[in-house]
C-alpha cells in the first residue's frame, strides 16, 4: 500500500484509508461486532493505516469496535475521530464545540478507543455559537497534554480554516470530496490546503455507493438508512445520475478496472494530499477499494472524464436543507 503524508503535518497515512462509520451506523444494515473486528483487521493486514470513526456513530459503539480491532496493532496505525455533538438519550442533539465538551468528548473517546492518546481529533461540524479560535485553542490544550496529537476540522468553510489554523496549525480537513460533489474545488477548501500545507480527508468519495454501479432507479433504500432522506437517492435522482456512472463504468472497461476503483483514482489523482476513506462491510469491496491505489490514469484519463463530467449536471443536493446548513459555516 501506497503512503501519503497529510499536509505540512509530516502525518503519514495509506494512500486510501478505511471510513469505519458504516460498519454499524447510517445504512440500514450492521455488522456483528464480531464481524466489524475481523473486517477492520483485515484492513490492516492490507496495509491500510488510517481509520475514521466519531463518537456520534452509534452513539459510542462506533469507537469501541475500532479500538478493539486496532489494539493489537495500535503502534502502527492512525486513529481519527471526532467531536461537536451533543447527544442525548442515544441521539444527536444539535452541535455542542464548547471548549468543556471537547474535552469531555476526548476523554471518552480515549477510554472507548482504549489509547493514551488520538491520533487525530476533528471538529465534526463547526459550532455557529463558538468561536472557532476557541475550538482550536481547546484542542491545542489537549495536544499539549499529550492527549491528541493532530487537529482536524471537517466541512467547515475556507475562512474558519483559516482563523482555526492560526490558533493551532489544521493537520487535515474531512470534507465530501467524490466526481459527483465537488465542492472543493470552487468553494476555496482545496485552495485553502495548498497555500497551508494541510490534508485532504476525501469521505464519501463513492458517493455513498451510487458510484459503484451498484445501485439504480428501481433500487429500494431501507427505511433504516440514511440515504431514504437524501435528495440525491430519490429515483428520479438516480436515473439522472446515473450518467455519471456510465461515464465510470466506460472508463473501467477501458482501464481493466470496475467503477468503484475510477472514481477512486481519480481522486487520488487530483491532488498528492488527498486522502480518500470508503467504507465497507464486504471484504471483496475492500480489496477492490484498495486496489485502486495501485491504478495509474492518464493525462488523457483524467481529460476525458473531466470533458464528460463537465456534460453531466448532478441532481439533487447532497443533503437535505436543514443539513446543508451545518456545511461550509
Amino acid at each position: 500500500m501506497k503512503t501519503r503524508i497529510l499536509g505540512k503535518s509530516g502525518l503519514e497515512v495509506s494512500a486510501i484509508g478505511f471510513g469505519c462509520m458504516g460498519l454499524n451506523f447510517s445504512y440500514g444494515h450492521a455488522l456483528s461486532r464480531e464481524e466489524s473486528v475481523a473486517l477492520i483487521r483485515q484492513a490492516v493486514e492490507r496495509g491500510v493505516t488510517l481509520f475514521d470513526t466519531a463518537e456520534i456513530y452509534g452513539p459510542f459503539t462506533n469507537e469501541e469496535i475500532v479500538g478493539e480491532a486496532l489494539k493489537p496493532v495500535r503502534d502502527q496505525v492512525v486513529i481519527a475521530t471526532k467531536f461537536g455533538f451533543n447527544i442525548v438519550d442515544g441521539k444527536m442533539a444539535g452541535v455542542n464545540s464548547r471548549p468543556e465538551r471537547i474535552k469531555a468528548v476526548a476523554e471518552g473517546s480515549l477510554k472507548r478507543l482504549g489509547v493514551e492518546v488520538i491520533d487525530l481529533f476533528y471538529q465534526h461540524r463547526v459550532d455557529p455559537n463558538v468561536p472557532i479560535e476557541d475550538v482550536a485553542g481547546a484542542v491545542k490544550d489537549l495536544i499539549r497534554e499529550g492527549k491528541v496529537k493532530h487537529f482536524g476540522l471537517s466541512e467547515p468553510g475556507a475562512h474558519t480554516v483559516r482563523r482555526a489554523h492560526a490558533v493551532q496549525p489544521v493537520t487535515a480537513l474531512q470534507n465530501e470530496y467524490s466526481l459527483w460533489t465537488r465542492g472543493p474545488e470552487t468553494n476555496g477548501i482545496l485552495d485553502a490546503c495548498e497555500e497551508l500545507g494541510i490534508g485532504l480527508v476525501a469521505y464519501s468519495p463513492l458517493g455513498k455507493g451510487f458510484l459503484t454501479g451498484a445501485m439504480d432507479k428501481d433500487t429500494k433504500i431501507g427505511e433504516n438508512d440514511f440515504r431514504k432522506i437524501l435528495p440525491r437517492f430519490t429515483p428520479e435522482a438516480m436515473e439522472k445520475n446515473q450518467a455519471l456512472v456510465d461515464l465510470l463504468k466506460r472508463i473501467a472497461v477501458e482501464k481493466k478496472a470496475t467503477p468503484a476503483q475510477i472514481a477512486l483514482a481519480w481522486l487520488l489523482a487530483r491532488k498528492p494530499w488527498i486522502v480518500p476513506i470508503p467504507g465497507t462491510t464486504k471484504l471483496h469491496r475492500l480489496d477492490e477499494n484498495l486496489a485502486a491505489a495501485a491504478l495509474e490514469l492518464t493525462a488523457g484519463d483524467l481529460a476525458e472524464i473531466e470533458r464528460a463530467a463537465a456534460e453531466i449536471a448532478v441532481e439533487g443536493q447532497r443533503y437535505p436543507e436543514h443539513l446543508m446548513k451545518t456545511t461550509g459555516l
